[in-house]
């Protein structure tokens, strides 16, 4: 990451709101909030309940040893670290609201080679 996007990165982070950008795109970190007129009746907020996820961010990078260990020196706390499931590498953290996202390298799903079933499936 170069200066100006970590400088960038950690405007977002104090600025809910404020874009992020990352590779060719931005990511809005969004607070959550009210209702508004393009999502009448919905309100956003983070997860009452950390142990279930109904959905969650999924970024896919091209080193993720290098990333699990530059974000983890940032302050990152991963669930676990990087776990190699055949078609691909991953792990997960939480943002700071709870919500939990997926950091991953893609391997062998590049191949035809993809992540066994979990057990009893």
């Amino acid at each position: 990451m170069t200066a100006i996007a970590a400088r960038r990165t950690r405007y977002a982070l104090r600025h809910p709101g404020a874009p992020a950008r990352l590779a060719n795109s931005w990511i809005i970190m969004n607070p959550g909030g009210g209702p508004t007129p393009d999502k009448p009746g919905i309100t956003l907020s983070p997860p009452a309940d950390i142990s279930s996820a109904s959905c969650f961010l999924n970024i896919r990078v091209a080193d993720i040893e290098a990333v699990h260990r530059d974000w983890s020196a940032k302050g990152a706390q991963f669930i676990t670290g990087p776990i190699d499931r055949k078609a691909e590498i991953r792990c997960y953290l939480r943002d700071p609201d709870g919500y939990l996202i997926e950091v991953g390298q893609a391997t062998g799903m590049l191949h035809g080679v993809y992540a066994d079933s979990p057990p009893g499936d």
